[in-house]
């Protein structure tokens, strides 16, 4: 993504991130209770269900059908659901309980729950209403109407003693005779990790995905419905015993109005949502070995929000990024499942391959991700066929657009689609740009793979410009389209875990974008002023949804001038073989910081340790 140039815009955008960053809504991943394992084994698990209560109520017992409840007067610390104990005002209990098992051979297991505590007792000495958290028969703590706070408090603690065994996790809320005391929960978990055993198979996987989806739409292309099937394959040592699909754009919704919508679940069985339900956990039904495959299938339901958003409507014109739901990856350090960002990107995938048909008005263009082909379909209707290999997502639009359509010196066939308002002289500028851009980058990093590319051009977009294969979304600006079509390699081809290393795309596509514009980042490095000691240029979306407007200045800005500089040092010659060779031993793969700055290593006979050090460049 790039920040938009104009300021109005950009002081908008950040505005808007650092608003989402703040309410975004996050459940830990609820997991299935694992049978025991052999004593001295540990399978680090959480084992707590439904711990958001974003899925009903199941498998909580309540005293009454009011205690797990998404109804006004309290709020959810993550999704829509909470557990609501009392705030009665007279002489009143409730209980709360879910029985758990605790692996054995887990050398740590820890109990955490968020906690938000109101009252209208005005005493400050007196516990007239008590909630009492147990574990078994063994009591964690107490509380009272004299623990009143704003906001939630998140509880920890220690329950590893109780490894090995199955015990309920309970909690009991009493009122006096008068005057209420609310006590809500949220976000209830019991993570278990330790033990002996060897570490997680650091390969990524599930492995080379494949999706095949159908879809219809409405008369607007606000909405569409279809099935949508995703075969893969194991590719580590241990076996699969689950799936996460990424429903990403739920974050645009609530998680009781979904814009994306699955059912009907085949080849495996739908458990919790989490995650502000933007995961959905797969069980599959027996575990996959290393090197088997299998195929999930479910129905899906798509619904366009308003908004000239990467996923929003503006007028007629609809953007359709990150709707299809991808599979999560798991590696050493488990499941990626990344919370949504709305100030950069969560989307870290493996390169997938897509057939995507999507039925529609004839009077709607469909520009998408991949080479499409469009034919006749029932009465007043068109069927665009895209197919795509080796693509990490796959985003499309809908709308009466106007389009213009061109081939890059180097051979690429080039769209653009504007929506109404843009002017023919913008349009054909925006061709003319889009056509430099992807030879530039295709001479310094590698041939452009995907066949065609579109780009959807309306000034309304408030980030300014967005990334996917093959498709882009951006404003009239010769800046961000080029940056936009960099991404094309630094992301699409030479992949990144986006959410905890978003320097190693943005970073990257802007110094790209340098070059291509001829800039050569003369002394840029030299107006640079840190805001803290923690802040540096490889630091995750975790941090910049908390620093929201210094997320530019430092992963673009800061991170480019760092490449130039690396430059200067390398030599051009060198730094420019250095990247055309680290996108070829990449193509296709996942960039990582340490592997580039291996790689920047091997390209020099100076040590480089003091130059990461100096433009703080961290992993």
């Amino acid at each position: 993504m790039r920040p938009t140039p104009h300021k109005a815009l950009a002081a908008t955008a950040l505005g808007i991130a650092a608003l989402a960053a703040a309410l975004l809504p996050v459940t830990p991943a609820a997991a299935t209770p694992p049978t025991a394992p052999l004593a001295a084994d540990c399978t680090p698990a959480q084992v707590v269900t439904n711990g958001g209560f974003e899925s009903g109520t199941s498998p909580w017992t309540q005293s009454s059908s009011t205690v797990i409840t998404s109804r006004s007067g309290q709020s959810a610390h993550g999704g829509t659901s909470f557990a609501w104990l009392n705030g009665v005002g007279s002489t009143h209990t409730d209980t709360l309980s879910q029985s758990v098992t605790i692996p054995s051979g887990c050398s740590s297991a820890t109990l955490t729950f968020w906690l938000h505590i109101d009252t209208a007792e005005t005493t400050s000495s007196t516990a007239y209403d008590k909630l009492t958290a147990k574990i078994g028969s063994t009591t964690l703590a107490t509380y009272s109407n004299l623990n009143k706070a704003t906001g939630y408090v998140q509880k920890s603690f220690d329950v590893s003693a109780f490894a090995g065994q199955t015990v309920s996790l309970a909690f009991t809320g009493t009122e006096d005779s008068s005057l209420q005391t609310s006590f809500v929960l949220d976000d209830i978990a019991l993570d278990t990790s330790g033990g002996t055993t060897p570490p997680a198979d650091s390969t990524r996987t599930p492995a080379a995905p494949s999706y095949t989806v159908s879809l219809s739409s409405n008369t607007s292309g606000t909405v569409w419905t279809g099935h949508e099937s995703a075969t893969f394959t194991n590719a580590s040592s241990t076996a699969l015993s689950e799936v996460y699909l990424r429903l990403w754009d739920n974050y645009h919704g609530t998680c009781s109005a979904m814009p994306i919508a699955v059912s009907n679940v085949t080849g495996g069985t739908a458990g919790a949502l989490s995650v502000g339900c933007t995961a959905l956990r797969i069980a599959l039904p027996t575990p996959l070995a290393q090197g088997q495959s299998t195929t999930i299938g479910f129905d899906l339901g798509i619904t366009v929000p308003s908004g000239a958003d990467r996923f929003g409507y503006d007028g007629a014109f609809s953007m359709i990024g990150n709707a299809l739901p991808v599979l999560a990856i798991k590696d050493g350090s488990g499941w990626h499942l990344d919370p949504y960002t709305n100030n950069g990107e969560s989307f870290y995938s493996l390169a997938a391959d897509f057939k995507v048909t999507l039925d529609h008005p004839t009077t709607l263009l469909v520009p998408a991700t991949g080479t499409s082909v469009d034919t006749p379909g029932s009465s007043g209707r068109t069927v665009t066929t895209a197919t795509a290999s080796k693509v990490r997502d796959f985003a499309w639009a809908a709308g009466p657009f106007s389009k213009i359509s061109g081939t890059s010196a180097a051979g690429t066939p080039i769209n653009i689609y504007s929506v109404s308002g843009i002017s023919s002289s913008s349009a054909q500028s925006m061709l003319t740009t889009a056509k430099s851009a992807v030879d530039a980058h295709a001479g310094r990093f590698g041939a452009y793979p995907y066949g065609e590319l579109d780009a959807v051009i309306d000034n309304n977009f408030w980030f300014g410009g967005m990334e996917y294969p093959g498709f882009v979304l951006d404003l009239v600006s010769t800046t961000a389209l080029t940056h936009e079509i960099g991404h094309q390699w630094f992301y699409g081809i030479v992949g990144d875990d986006e959410y905890n290393s978003p320097w190693l795309d943005e970073a990257f596509t802007d110094y790209a974008t340098d070059l291509a514009l001829g800039s050569t980042g003369t002394n840029c490095w030299n107006s640079v002023s840190w805001a803290s000691t923690a802040e540096k240029i490889t630091n995750s979306m975790a941090y910049w949804d908390a620093h929201s407007s210094r997320y530019s200045t430092v992963v673009y800005g800061y991170g480019k001038c760092a490449l130039h500089d690396l430059r200067r040092v390398l030599g051009d010659t060198a730094m420019a073989k250095l990247l055309k060779d680290y996108a070829t031993s990449h193509w296709y793969g996942v960039s990582t910081t340490a592997e580039f700055k291996a790689a920047a290593q091997a390209a020099t006979t100076t040590d480089l340790t003091s130059f990461w050090t100096q433009h703080r460049i961290d992993g």
